[in-house]
């Protein structure tokens, strides 16, 4: 049997059988109708790719230079085999730079290059070239200026100063943009009605003088802002005003407050216009010693007062009925017309007035000893409806300083005002100490 079979073997039919076998084997292994011929890479097959907003990198010394011009991104286009396009295209592994370890300060064009890319890839950068420019570095501290819009205010309000913490910064750029600093600002962006303190963060910005944004660094790059906001408000005296006539057998001797002064809140303007607030007392309805609780009255404009009420001490006299006397019609008569005259009446005392200095020689100057602060009140007696006609700025109180020494001295106060009504200050004289003025 085996010598039949190496005999078959050593036939040239069987070889030929076999070698055709082996021929159909390998030709199946290699052709499959099932694949696509899509998927098959023929070598030597190219393509290109445009990659735009590629970044570029810029190399030198950042301790001591700083560039511009350098642009962020190019446009590179690559050309060659698939097999090395398209790892590229996808991962970008490679890196667009320019090299300025070698520049010095001054303008320069340097070349866009590329590193780590397939040396079997064509590359064209646009653009080639950078147009460079490098100044030597600088860093500076400055002064933080703090603002916001007052306008956000709201009305009858007002703000302090706005304070940054910390005040200081450093400023880092080219040695050019430093020295064209104008204003490192720190600006809040809030939006109002403002009525409270304000404490945010705000963002650095460094213009020039002509408010342009600088392209610098700012360390730190944000500071805290706090603004004291708070109402407008004025200090204002009281005044008693009388309402109605006294009863016929009642002397009203004095009205007397427990505080002369209010704080009185408003806008600006309304502020302006008012010199004081007052209370109004009904005489008509006192009898005997009293005290009262009254509102304090206010102006249009004004929107709060404090205090809002105040206490008012009435000191009254009582007077004895008169006899009656059926014999002296005259004298009847003479009493009634002086109690219609005393009922036309009124009394209006003005608190706070201040008393001014005349006449005294420019080489002194005087200090006021009492009353405390150079400030009295002031009594108008008279017909009631021009007593309540008048206002605290139609008096002037003054003590006349014309040829006196150095020394302490005791002054008359003087008045004037309006005719026809009687001026009485609570303080009828002023101690004044007068000395040289100092060179």
């Amino acid at each position: 049997m085996d010598k039949y079979i190496d005999k078959l073997i050593d036939t040239s039919w069987f070889m030929k059988v076999v070698a055709l076998l082996l021929a159909l084997l390998l030709f199946d292994s290699v052709y499959d109708p099932d694949r696509q011929q899509s998927n098959v890479n023929v070598p030597g097959e190219e393509d290109t790719a445009v990659l735009e907003d590629v970044p570029v990198r810029a190399y030198y010394d950042t301790d001591n230079l700083v560039v511009s011009g350098v642009p962020e991104t190019v446009t590179v286009t690559l050309q060659g085999p698939k097999s090395h396009l398209q790892p590229a295209k996808a991962q970008r592994n490679f890196e667009v730079f320019v090299d300025l370890s070698d520049v010095e300060i001054g303008e320069e064009t340097v070349p866009i290059e590329i590193k780590d890319i397939s040396d079997k890839l064509d590359v064209i950068i646009d653009p080639g070239v950078a147009d460079v420019t490098v100044q030597e570095k600088v860093t500076k501290e400055f002064q933080v200026e703090a603002e916001f819009n007052r306008g956000i205010l709201e009305d009858g309000y007002e703000a302090a100063i706005a304070i940054a913490e910390p005040n200081t910064v450093k400023v880092t750029g080219a040695k050019e943009d430093i020295e064209r600093i104008g204003f490192v600002k720190a600006t809040l962006n809030i939006k109002g009605p403002i009525t409270e303190n304000i404490k945010e963060d705000a963002v650095i910005n460094v213009l020039d003088r002509d408010m342009n944004k600088l392209n610098v660094d700012v360390n730190p790059g944000r500071v805290e802002v706090t603004v004291e906001v708070k109402r407008l408000s004025k200090t204002v005296p009281i005044d008693i005003v009388q309402k109605g006539n006294p009863q016929s057998d009642i002397d009203i001797k004095s009205l007397t407050l427990d505080t002369d002064e209010a704080t009185i809140y408003g806008t600006e303007e309304a502020l302006n216009g008012t010199e004081s607030v007052r209370v109004e007392v009904d005489v008509s309805k006192l009898s005997e010693d009293t005290e009262l609780t009254l509102p304090v009255i206010i102006s249009e404009g004004i929107s709060e007062v404090n205090p809002k009420q105040v206490k008012v001490k009435a000191d009254v006299t009582k007077s004895e009925p008169a006899n009656e006397s059926n014999n002296d019609n005259d004298n009847d008569n003479n009493a009634n017309e002086e109690q219609e005259q005393q009922n036309e009446q009124a009394n209006r005392t003005y608190s706070d007035m201040p008393i001014s200095l005349s006449g005294l020689s420019d080489e002194f100057e005087a200090e006021f000893k009492s009353p405390s602060g150079g400030r009295t009140s002031l009594t108008v007696s008279g017909d009631s409806e021009e007593v309540n006609s008048l206002k605290k700025g139609d008096f002037e109180l003054f003590l006349n300083l014309a040829n006196l020494e150095e020394g302490e001295h005791e002054v008359k106060v003087n008045v004037n005002g309006p005719s026809g009504v009687e001026l009485v200050p609570a303080n009828e004289t002023a101690t004044i100490s007068i000395k040289p003025k100092e060179v």
